[in-house]
């Protein structure tokens, strides 16, 4: 699988691809991450690449020349490009599952106040926001999304079963979890835990996330069917 980030700000992701997971992923070419800066396509000679909005307002807004020329240098017939955007549809699991499932993904980084509304219109594929809050800058949005969705390529976490019993995966949150030592300052390991049956542990399990998803996130039980299962396969085509 390939992802392309356009940003203003490459640096910012130089650190994210070269540590951990996403480092080893991209070293095993199950994933190749692409850094493009926009300021490359930017037209005139100082590259400028915003301006001031029409009608009037604070910031300043993307133009739209650098992104169209941009992805329309790097997309194919099986990219699909998403332009990260407060205003866009909450971005989560189930999104990010589909996203896996592609061969190319083009992860267009907002700044400044805004975009040119010509890009959502007529370029990108979908708008995703990664949550209700607005950051500094689109980059860091964008790499959230390469990084849920990355970790969904089977081989990127080692045993392709470690993301299905993950927060969302199940449309739950997830269990608590316990290491050694079973006892810390006082507080003790559920015994279940050290049980050994296994049987019993799932049932905790199961028991243990219900309850947290009911606490922390009833909105979830609420869209879950009853007979939600998760995804234990993907067909992925990797570059």
């Amino acid at each position: 699988m390939r992802i392309d980030i356009l940003t203003l700000f490459p640096a910012i992701c130089t650190g994210v691809f070269s540590e951990s997971i996403l480092k080893r992923a991209a070293q095993s070419g199950l994933v190749t991450f692409n850094i493009v800066n926009l300021r490359d396509y930017a037209e005139g000679r100082h590259r400028v690449t915003d301006d001031t909005p029409f009608g009037g307002g604070q910031g300043m807004v993307l133009k739209p020349e650098p992104v169209f020329a941009a992805v329309e240098v790097l997309r194919t017939p099986g990219s699909h490009t998403v332009l990260l955007s407060a205003v866009g549809r909450r971005f989560d699991h189930a999104t990010a599952q589909r996203f896996a499932l592609l061969q190319h993904l083009i992860l267009v980084s907002g700044h400044y106040e805004g975009v040119d509304e010509r890009v959502a219109e007529h370029l990108a594929d979908e708008e995703i926001s990664i949550g209700d809050y607005v950051l500094t800058n689109g980059t860091i949005a964008a790499l959230v999304v390469a990084d849920a969705v990355a970790r969904l390529v089977p081989g990127v976490l080692g045993d392709n079963k470690s993301a299905l019993d993950d927060s969302f995966a199940t449309g739950l949150l997830e269990h608590p979890h316990y290491t050694r030592p079973a006892e810390f300052r006082g507080w003790k390991v559920p015994e279940v835990l050290l049980s050994g049956n296994h049987a019993a542990i799932a049932a905790w399990r199961k028991e243990q996330s219900l309850a947290r998803t009911r606490e922390r996130r009833p909105d979830l039980l609420e869209r879950r069917a009853p007979d939600t299962q998760p995804i234990t396969h993907c067909e992925i085509r990797s570059e």
